[in-house]
């Protein structure tokens, strides 16, 4: 394991604590642009995510109506009911992308599983970079005003879905993510550069409660302008 990304896991709360749990609960309320882009609805009702630690799975509740929530897997996505009834399901779900621009409509099952593997990633970040088929390096540090963040470039196990296959990760001199780049290749590729803030300590562990998401330029400059994603966090438990 690369030195910088041994500081990146200590300092969010350690590789061998993080093998002790399985599952890890949060509550999001999620906003920004990209929602109406993608002609889905959108609200500021409170919501509960809940992600595997050491698998891809997760799943968020309430979904579309109160007794709704999405089982998200990399190769299937499903909206149930809290009692285990399926309401819609989809199969191979990343090929329902297919051409795709960034104002493409969605329907409810791309929504979901947009949802179940970009919360996946934010949730289990740093940790996942240790997962097994994950190659990580070192690159060139992002100079943010008078700070300068060191990088990690990720180039994405095989069989987990995520924004792109490589993303790169900044983080300040406490080795606590300070922005996330990637490209959404489900809504044509276009580039995001995510920041995150407001850390809170729970059970050990350091988690970041606001990201902020916006279109990034050509020069890898954020456009404040464009915010396409919002995601306010709390409440994060571990069991």
């Amino acid at each position: 394991m690369i030195e910088l990304l041994q500081k990146v896991l200590d300092a969010h709360g350690g590789l061998e604590r993080w093998s002790r749990f399985t599952t890890l609960n949060a509550t999001i309320v999620t906003g920004g642009e990209l929602w109406g882009i993608k002609s889905v609805s959108q609200d500021t009702v409170p919501r509960e995510m809940t992600v595997s630690l050491h698998q891809q799975r997760a799943s968020v509740t309430p979904f579309g109506k109160p007794d709704w929530r999405t089982v998200f897997r990399a190769d299937y996505i499903s909206i149930e009911t809290t009692q285990g009834e399926i309401v819609r399901e989809r199969s191979n779900p990343r090929e329902a992308f297919a051409g795709h621009v960034m104002d493409t409509p969605w329907d409810p099952l791309h929504r979901a599983y947009f949802s179940g593997y970009a919360m996946w990633t934010y949730l289990t970040t740093p940790f996942f970079m240790a997962m097994p088929g994950f190659s990580v390096n070192e690159i060139t540090p992002w100079q943010e005003g008078q700070e300068r963040w060191r990088g990690l470039r990720v180039e994405f196990a095989q069989d987990i879905a995520s924004h792109s296959r490589y993303q790169d990760f900044y983080f300040d001199d406490d080795f606590l993510l300070r922005r996330h780049d990637y490209h959404v290749d489900v809504a044509g590729g276009f580039a995001a550069a995510q920041y995150v803030s407001d850390y809170v300590e729970a059970q050990g562990f350091r988690f970041p409660t606001r990201r902020r998401a916006y279109l990034r330029g050509a020069d890898l400059q954020p456009m404040r302008e464009r915010l396409m994603v919002s995601i306010d966090l709390s409440d994060f438990r571990l069991s």
